[in-house]
């Protein structure tokens, strides 16, 4: 067989060179992609609400009279703070008050003549005593001391009718003080006003059987608030009263509160259109006055179930179906599918029991287009979360 001539050896070269060239320039292009670098942390099992939940006060009175009247005093406004049984709101009471300054008056009218009745009782027995004694050493008749006897008891029932008298007078007071308390709205705890529906001026009048009426004064406990929250059926089982917890508010969302859990309700929230739910109440460990968290903010309380410490762990986001993550293999820029074991999770980290070890590059950008094993990517961003 002949030997190729230097000319087509050249050729074939030529050929290969160019054919390799084309290759290598019209190859596609390594993914770009995003790594995150497995580490230890802490973990935690978690629970959030399944709708937004609501920031309540533990105590909240909507007040209006017990009676109907006009409004004479309104010693509040809007926002301002109070203490339990401050006057809020007063009702045209001047008839009332003239009545109570009549019947106060009618009780030292009944005082004194108590004192006088009794008085001439004392009197009488004394002279009974007397009399009584003369007659045993028969210097007085049996008579006379017969009539001081009966003069002591008439003055003794007289002494008693007239103390009974004044404490009519005594508890008719009492009457007319509660009917003129029947006219005063106090707070019935410290707190808050709300809001006020009333000027001076005008009659406001109490809300008729079943039918619920603006109140007068609306009084917020402010000092001690808490998160009501629908927890999805499914979840409720493990919410347990003493777990611990975090709440978050769209109003400050970098500070989470720390809480606990007080209170799970003992029935299932059963609204159309929606997920059937317990409502669960977080309430904050501490509050700082000045951070001002208004009842009806609206709020997330996470339940935290179980944590670990110092356990292997990866963004939950980089995990797929059947506990699948994709590494980057150490002898280079290519991907390798691996399945792995997990532990206890959230959505931001999920513990890794086996299948990962510390230091192994994971992609975070799993959702990118083109991604599976063995393809060659590229690091557009190396971060340890």
């Amino acid at each position: 067989m002949p030997k190729p001539s230097y000319k087509t050896l050249a050729l074939i070269v030529l050929v290969a060179t160019v054919v390799g060239l084309f290759t290598y320039f019209t190859r596609p292009a390594p993914l770009v992609v995003t790594v995150a670098k497995v580490e230890t942390g802490s973990v935690e099992s978690t629970v959030t609400n399944t709708r937004a939940g609501t920031i309540k006060a533990c105590r909240r009175a909507r007040l209006a009279p017990h009676i109907g009247g006009q409004i004479s005093n309104l010693a509040v406004k809007e926002g301002q703070k109070v203490t339990k049984d401050e006057i809020l709101v007063e009702l045209w009471n001047k008839d009332v008050k003239a009545e109570l300054l009549l019947v106060q008056n009618e009780v030292k009218a009944a005082k004194a003549t108590a004192r006088e009745a009794c008085a001439r009782f004392e009197t009488a027995d004394r002279e009974a005593a007397r009399l009584t004694k003369l007659f045993k050493q028969k210097l007085a008749s049996e008579e006379l001391a017969e009539q001081a006897q009966g003069n002591a008891k008439a003055t003794s029932a007289a002494c008693d009718a007239a103390r009974d008298r004044e404490n009519v007078a005594l508890s008719r007071v009492e009457v007319i003080k509660a009917t003129l308390e029947r006219t005063i709205i106090r707070a019935p705890f410290d707190g808050v006003v709300a809001e006020v529906n009333g000027e001076i001026g005008e009659f406001v009048t109490p809300s008729p059987m079943g039918v619920p009426t603006l109140p007068v004064v609306d009084l917020i406990d402010y000092q001690c608030i808490y998160v009501l929250a629908p927890i999805d059926e499914v979840d409720a089982p493990q919410v347990k009263e003493g777990l611990p917890a975090r709440i978050t508010l769209d109003a400050f969302p970098d500070h989470p509160f720390p809480a606990t859990v007080r209170r799970i309700s003992p029935y299932i929230q059963d609204v159309e259109k929606q997920a059937r739910t317990v409502d669960v109440e977080v309430y904050f460990n501490h509050v700082v006055g000045d951070q001002n968290l208004l009842p009806g903010y609206s709020a997330d309380a996470e339940i935290i179930l179980d944590k670990k410490d110092n356990v292997l762990r990866i963004p939950t986001e980089t995990i797929f179906e059947d506990n699948q993550v994709y590494v980057l293999h150490s002898s280079g820029n290519t991907v390798e599918k691996r399945q792995i074991k997990t532990g206890i999770g959230n959505w931001s980290y999920t513990q890794v029991l086996a299948g990962l070890a510390a230091g192994d590059i994971i992609i975070t950008s799993i959702g990118i287009e083109g991604l599976k094993h063995g393809i060659e990517v590229q690091i557009a961003e190396a971060t340890s979360r």
